[in-house]
């Protein structure tokens, strides 16, 4: 039977090469399960594979993803470390692990020195949960002190009580040893033992035996000497040396401290599990035989690895006792933690692992009494409305950056933009519409211009009233009646138009204002065009004949005006075959760089250089009555109309120099709207 300490480089050159096949009772490195190289070692231990998955399954179900691994030098420490970094892998788990340290064998260590080095890549770390896998080895903790116990030592001396939380393998277990004098920089500890019971009357056997009645143990005077500190010969007693001579008369567990050996249920299960392979063969070669036979004279360590293989018995301990195809046993392991209290500090049970893991969260308890589990992360959950952008070469760890602006957070690791008519919502985890605005009646921007309409319209139907009352002066007839009446409807339009302007766009609405937004100017002017184109034509044809000018009857008069008015209806009808009217919702006059104060403005499709186009015309009329207004500056008084049509063209021509900038200086629809108004009001 193999020993925990034989290394599996050791074992070929000893066994292998002979056949003769071994059953371990605590040999549990992962490098014997190849049965290339060691295809004649069995184990009823499980191999460390099963104990690496057993503490990724711990480190997991504690989500713990920022991990430090110490590591013992030498075979069993370090091959224990790579198979727990290999099974995370295997597992897809998002988890850091950090190589803090390899502990070189105590007969390395000089001391403060080596502790100090280790403080230094101990101090200070984001991982607060530190796995360890340290060799095996029977180290008089008084006078050797473990590596386990150095490596609490060197946290303790960086400051870091309380910081760390130490997964340890069953080279740490339940061990007092390790922890001496220590005990609050292992508090909260998780470790692991392959599942154990203490055998019934092994205790009263095992302190029973005395130097007489175990002789058939060569090992045993040694082990006598080293447990009660005494010499069985004189002349091994040195002065000075504080030993003193064995009386014979010790008894193990009064004169010394006893406890049973966690792996004296394995030792008796391996050499049950020998003996049911021999038992097996015997039955198979000799039936019926009492006794070796000849054909048992000849077997070979092949056929007797074919039985050890297939046994399948229940050990000492009620846990059944097999071996896969590469000779190993079952994994089960005992969950362990370090818990101290006011009145105990012990080793308590709070799970086991037989292929997943089995946790009573109920009965841990972390450093500071806490049953809240301590967190070991390498950054923190980033907040909603944030994105993670992963550390290169580091997968669980990242920096929390903002989605910005109108993006939102599409998933953990992408900010995207939000659709042009959706802004990101308060947190940025999602998209929602932007408020659509219109111009109000209550607005400011429509109070005014309404306030100023309605007073023009008031007025205007005054006038018209009046004209209505004198129609038969000769005042009125002097006046031009008819053209009169036309200019009073042109204006009447104007101050009705801004009702159309404020009103909530719609197909009809915005049809509306493209007929009627540049005709009541068109009106307005072509009525003062043909009254100084009148004016202007009598008088010049007067220096040159006595005889009157065609077309100055009110009815021809009447025929231009409707026909300079046409052109304008005519445009406007292309304009409807070349693009209907329709209402739209604009989401960039009001985008700023505040997502919370942007707005999608509802308001009709027609752009800034259509309008100007649509009022083109009237522009071209008004600039040509006002050189008519010019050339009839010179008129007789009689003719008194001619100055005030002059004075107003030429106050227009200044209000229309001022409108085009302002115009398309302002950004926002609403004061647009109020501005045109307020100019075709003027």
């Amino acid at each position: 039977m193999a020993h925990a300490n034989l290394s599996p480089d050791q074992t070929p050159p000893i066994l292998g090469p002979c056949q003769i096949p071994q059953v371990s009772y605590a040999s549990t490195a992962p490098e014997l399960s190849d049965n290339t190289r060691y295809d004649f070692f069995s184990r009823v231990v499980p191999p460390d594979t099963y104990q690496a998955q057993a503490m990724v399954d711990i480190v997991k179900a504690m989500r713990w993803n920022y991990v430090s691994t110490v590591a013992s030098e030498g075979n069993y420490g370090e091959s224990g470390v790579d198979a727990f970094i290999q099974k995370s892998r295997e597992d897809g788990e998002s988890m850091h692990l950090k190589t803090l340290s390899v502990l070189p064998a105590l007969s390395c260590w000089p001391s403060r020195v080596s502790l100090r080095e280790l403080e230094q890549q101990i101090s200070p770390p984001r991982a607060q949960v530190c796995p360890t896998n340290h060799a095996r080895g029977n180290h008089d903790p008084l006078t050797n002190p473990p590596l386990k116990r150095r490596l609490l030592q060197a946290a303790k001396m960086a400051n870091q009580t309380g910081h760390f939380i130490w997964v340890g393998s069953d080279s740490w277990g339940s061990k007092i040893s390790p922890i001496l004098n220590q005990e609050e920089m292992a508090e909260g500890a998780v470790t692991i033992l392959p599942k154990r019971q203490t055998i019934k009357g092994f205790d009263r056997y095992f302190t029973s035996r005395t130097l007489e009645n175990n002789r058939r143990n060569i090992w045993f005077a040694e082990f006598w000497e080293n447990n009660f500190q005494c010499k069985l010969s004189r002349h091994a007693l040195k002065k000075g040396s504080g030993i003193k001579k064995c009386t014979n008369h010790e008894r193990i567990g009064k004169d010394s401290s006893y406890e049973q050996e966690g792996k004296v249920q394995f030792v008796v299960d391996a050499v049950y599990a020998m003996a049911h392979a021999l038992h097996s063969m015997h039955k198979d070669l000799c039936p019926g035989k009492v006794g070796l036979c000849s054909k048992m004279d000849t077997i070979n360590g092949t056929q007797l690895l074919k039985y050890i293989r297939q046994v399948n018995f229940t050990g000492i301990a009620g846990t059944p006792v097999v071996f896969n195809m590469n000779g190993d046993a079952p994994g089960r392991y005992e969950i362990y933690q370090y818990q101290i209290t006011n009145t105990t500090r012990e080793y308590k049970i709070i799970g086991h692992w037989t292929d997943q893991l089995h946790l009573d969260t109920n009965e841990m308890q972390w450093p500071g009494a806490t049953q809240e589990v301590p967190s070991s992360i390498c950054s923190q959950p980033c907040r909603p409305g944030q994105r993670k952008k992963i550390v290169k070469g580091i997968p669980c760890c990242w920096h929390c950056e903002n989605c910005d602006g109108y993006q939102y957070q599409a998933d953990t690791y992408t900010c995207k933009m939000c659709r042009f008519d959706l802004r990101p919502n308060g947190n940025h985890t999602g998209c929602d519409p932007i408020p659509i605005v219109k111009l109000e009646w209550s607005s400011p921007w429509a109070v005014i211009p309404v306030l100023i309409a309605v007073l023009g319209i008031m007025a205007t139907l005054f006038v018209v009233a009046t004209f209505v009352r004198y129609n038969d002066t000769p005042i009125v007839k002097a006046s031009g009646r008819e053209l009169s009446y036309v200019l009073l409807t042109g204006i009447f339009l104007c101050y009705a138009t801004t009702f159309l302007m404020i009103s909530a766009p719609d197909v009809f609405i915005c049809s509306l204002r493209r007929i009627f937004l540049g005709l009541g100017m068109s009106i307005s002017y072509a009525a003062l065009l043909t009254k100084t184109n009148r004016i202007y034509r009598i008088f010049e044809q007067g220096k040159m004949s006595v005889s009157a000018p065609r077309f100055i009857s009110p009815a021809s008069q009447l025929v231009i005006t409707f026909s300079l008015i046409s052109v304008q209806l005519l445009g406007v009808c292309i304009w409807f075959g070349v693009d209907p009217s329709q209402a739209i919702i604009d989401y960039e006059d009001q985008r700023t760089a505040n997502p919370k104060m942007a707005r999608g403005v509802l308001k009709c499709d027609i752009s800034d250089l259509s309008l100007i186009c649509l009022l083109g015309y009237s522009m071209l009329l008004m600039v040509t009555c006002t050189v008519y207004a010019i050339k009839t500056r010179g008129v007789p008084e009689t003719f008194n109309e001619a100055k005030p049509i002059g004075f107003t063209m030429y106050t227009t021509c200044i209000v229309w120099l001022a409108f085009i900038p302002i115009f398309f200086g302002t950004s926002q629809s609403a004061e647009k709207a109020s501005n045109l108004s307020k100019f075709k009001q003027l």
